[in-house]
């Protein structure tokens, strides 16, 4: 009983810690004139991930890398098919064209690049499949390159991601910073702690539970945000972030683990990549079809559906 309460008590450790440590940054940020632009695009960005990237550098450095991979894949999965699909069902999407035409595609871009770098067995008939940490290097060439764009973008429209920062006094900032840095490092260690534990006593994979139970977990930041964005009728918020989500979890997440420690994958995990691949190319298609450039309340239910079996499947299969 204690493994389930650490590890929920792990979960919102982990959130709220995230959310404090965006908090007292972007308060710090913000007093030393820095813009919102810059505040948007780093701190809110890279806070958001926190969630993954930290869950993802305990289990590497304990070895537990079922448990990373499927955090990553599990997370991007649910992100399009779950979090989109209900995000869609409050009320429909309407996408931006650099989103269709630019954004989306890197996301798909991105599953299919660790498609090509996870297969070494079946394209180099290699003893071993999976990244290597010069695929972890490349992998974050790829997020800087993601990342000038970015920029790019933001500096043209003069936009960024959810820049509304509340001001504190630099000692609240900086306890707000500590505790959420603390919070972040004990919830990570509890969930992957737990996570393995669990598969332990149901005798389960760990990537079974980092597929569903740790990336469901970690994706709540997203889930919030998107949802309110939605319920708020604000669509690019609600879509925009969960593309740059997938795109920050592969190119910067794995990056970073695959450097920390190779990350071998096996074949049942070709399966996952193909399902995030398969993700990316349905928000892809679904831009064109029906009302052009919007995620539609059938399609956003269709896309739960979707999801709810592919967890079924991995139920079966285990």
């Amino acid at each position: 009983m204690l493994v389930y309460i650490l590890f929920l008590i792990g979960l919102v450790l982990l959130i709220k810690g995230a959310d404090l440590l965006v908090d007292g940054a972007s308060s710090i940020a913000k007093k030393l004139k820095i813009s919102a632009i810059v505040i948007g695009l780093t701190i809110v960005a890279f806070g958001t991930s926190m969630p993954e990237l930290i869950v993802n550098i305990f289990a590497s450095l304990g070895g537990n890398t079922d448990i990373a991979i499927g955090n990553i894949l599990g997370s991007n999965i649910a992100n399009v098919l779950l979090i989109l699909g209900i995000s869609a069902i409050i009320y429909p999407l309407t996408t931006k064209k650099n989103t269709v035409w630019k954004e989306i595609p890197l996301s798909l871009l991105a599953a299919i690049v660790l498609g090509v770098m996870a297969n070494d067995m079946l394209i180099d008939g290699a003893g071993f499949s999976g990244l290597t940490r010069i695929d972890g290097i490349i992998l974050i060439a790829f997020f800087i390159i993601f990342l000038y764009y970015t920029f790019g973008i933001a500096k043209i429209s003069g936009e960024a991601p959810d820049t509304e920062v509340t001001q504190y006094g630099y000692l609240k900032s900086a306890l707000y910073i500590v505790g959420g840095l603390a919070g972040l490092a004990l919830g990570g260690k509890w969930i992957v702690d737990g996570a393995v534990k669990i598969a332990e006593l149901f005798e389960v994979s760990q990537s079974l539970i980092g597929l569903t139970i740790v990336a469901v977990g970690t994706s709540l930041p997203e889930l919030v945000t998107s949802a309110i964005a939605a319920y708020k009728k604000q669509p690019d918020i609600a879509i925009g972030n969960i593309v740059g989500s997938n795109i920050f979890n592969i190119f910067w997440i794995l990056g970073v683990s695959a450097i920390i420690r190779p990350l071998p994958f096996s074949a049942n995990s070709m399966v996952d990549i193909l399902m995030t691949v398969f993700a990316s190319l349905i928000l892809f298609v679904i831009m064109f079809v029906g009302k052009r450039h919007m995620v539609e309340r059938w399609q956003g239910a269709l896309m739960v559906v979707v999801y709810i079996g592919y967890i079924g499947f991995l139920i079966v299969n285990q």
